[in-house]
């Protein structure tokens, strides 16, 4: 049997969670149902597949880089695992395509790519693997392999697949209506799509260029003129920008005549909307799935998360509550899926709460606003030890530091000193400077800003270790 190529995409920003999952900290970075992320969950599920498989590949956006090398690093696997940026997010079918070409370049023809999500939930894993042995017999004979789900309940939220005689595919159906999704589930051979795959790179990229030969060119010309930036492989820009958006399903799927099924009954859930978290959540005695500090009376069939306060229900039969430090989200349950128009209504205002937290997560550490007016904001910033930001200018906005935890390493103009717990420096507007943590525990300081702009995109980079330059 060939090596297995694991690939595991990490795009997408899982707007149906919101407001815990926002668009630069996406679902498959959150811990939803155990003490680790989605992704985390799915790298240690590939590190139990049987026999050899190669160092695995996560492909993601260029924004997530840090986030998902920290998420890796937690793992002790960073030396085990490529990381391919994406300049420009075009769905599925060129991640999946640039993972191919990439891996073309470093192992045999005949490896196989088994490419999955970062954010999907299976609860039995020993059939998963099953699963994979069976995909990768298919995949040796020149078969493209899809997963196909068992399904237990008509959902309306997923594709289907329809099997024919062995594991012949006969179509691929959109998602069904209530009553058509009835049917598919009584007829016995219909299956949730679940949009993982296995191929060997040959196979793939033959079928590609044959059925998309766009995307295939585009691709490959986005890996040929990439470049390596350790830890991370950048596929090029100009590339990627003139290849279209399309998903795996319509660039290739829906067109080969080498599609094979493998059936799976791996308690799946791509955790798409807070309906599906309380479907495979753990629930009390009423039915109600609850998390941090919460109390409730009279309360049945709810979801109720706190994450920063106290959240206290009363009366409530399958209601939605998520709070959060900047958002609260009340909703029927069953209304689950609608929080992507609350999250349009929310980006098309131009509130920041669709695309951050009010903890934000750097490269080096991480800030929160505590406070925010017109001429003034107010911060809490934690330095990583070792780590230090960019040497920068702001044009707007001064800069009052008050270290309250370890020793700041302070760059301000052309003078470098150390500011220590209980001092504090102040940072005019103009004024070339950079914060640096060289101690061994994390560095925590307040930080007032002042002035007439105080948005994020006030800063110019001079220097900056992590490649940022804005």
């Amino acid at each position: 049997m060939p090596q297995i190529l694991p690939v595991i995409l990490a795009g997408g920003t899982g707007t149906r969670l919101w407001p815990l999952s926002r668009e630069l900290y996406p679902k498959q970075l959150l811990n939803l149902t155990e003490d680790v992320s989605l992704l985390q969950a799915t790298i240690k599920r590939i590190a139990e597949l049987p026999g050899m498989h190669l160092p695995l590949v996560v492909v993601v956006g260029e924004e997530y880089r840090f986030l998902i090398q920290n998420q890796i690093v937690e793992l002790d696997l960073d030396d085990q695992i490529t990381i391919i940026l994406e300049p420009v997010g075009r769905d599925t079918a060129p991640a999946i395509c640039g993972a191919a070409v990439y891996a073309l370049s470093k192992y045999d023809e005949d490896t196989l790519m088994l490419a999955m999500p970062a954010d999907h939930l299976i609860s039995r894993p020993e059939v998963f693997l099953q699963g994979v042995e069976q995909a990768q017999k298919l995949a040796a004979e020149g078969k493209l392999v899809t997963f196909g789900i068992t399904p237990h309940s008509p959902e309306t939220g997923y594709g289907y697949i329809q099997k024919g005689e062995g594991n012949e595919v006969l179509s691929f159906v959109e998602k069904p209506d209530k009553e058509t999704a009835e049917k598919y589930l009584a007829e016995g051979n219909y299956y949730w799509n679940s949009g993982i795959f296995a191929f060997t790179l040959k196979t793939f990229l033959s079928e590609l260029r044959k059925h998309s030969p766009q995307i295939s060119s585009a691709m490959e010309g986005s890996v040929d003129k990439g470049r390596i930036d350790e830890p991370f492989f950048r596929l090029d820009l100009l590339s990627m920008e003139g290849c279209v958006s399309e998903s795996i399903d319509y660039a290739l799927m829906e067109k080969s005549d080498r599609i094979a099924i493998v059936p799976v009954d791996m308690e799946w859930s791509d955790i798409g909307s807070w309906q599906a978290l309380w479907d495979v959540s753990e629930k009390d005695k009423d039915g109600n799935v609850v998390h941090g500090d919460v109390v409730l009376e009279d309360v049945q069939n709810s979801l109720v998360r706190a994450e920063h306060r106290l959240v206290a229900g009363v009366g409530l039969d399958g209601t939605l509550v998520v709070e959060t430090a900047d958002a609260v989200l009340v909703a029927p349950l069953a209304k689950a899926q609608d929080v992507k128009k609350i999250v349009a209504r929310i980006k098309a205002d131009e509130k920041e709460a669709y695309r951050l937290h009010r903890t934000v997560y750097r490269p080096w550490g991480s800030y929160t606003v505590l406070e925010e007016q017109p001429r003034y904001k107010i911060k809490r910033i934690t330095v990583n030890p070792g780590a230090k930001l960019s040497l920068q200018m702001h044009h707007h906005r001064a800069e009052h530091w008050v270290v309250v935890k370890g020793t700041a390493k302070v760059t301000c103009g052309e003078k470098t000193f150390l500011v220590h717990e209980n001092e504090s420096t102040y940072i005019s507007a103009g004024k070339k400077h950079r914060l640096e943590n060289d101690g061994v525990i994390p560095l925590e300081l307040i930080e007032v800003q002042n002035g007439s702009y105080l948005g994020e995109d006030d800063i110019v980079r001079f220097d900056d270790v992590y490649g940022r330059d804005k």
